[in-house]
């Protein structure tokens, strides 16, 4: 399932495919507040911005890796 990139909000589902993840583990990370959503009606929705600010954030917090080297 491909998306435009022109989109300001995504599905769940197409949110998880664009981080290469599963539906499950995109689930999770709402419910723990990794990934913020936005409520359209009755619809749950990923605004794009916030898929960005989640990369961001793991790329600023130092990993195992980070601290071994």
């Amino acid at each position: 399932m491909s998306t435009p990139d022109n989109r300001v909000v995504l599905t769940i589902e197409q949110a998880a495919e664009r981080l290469g993840i599963g539906r499950t583990t995109m689930y999770a990370l709402i419910k723990t507040g990794q990934i913020r959503t936005v409520t359209i009606g009755r619809l749950r929705r990923v605004p794009t911005f916030c898929l960005d600010e989640y990369v961001q954030s793991l790329l600023s917090s130092p990993t195992q890796l980070d601290q071994a080297a």
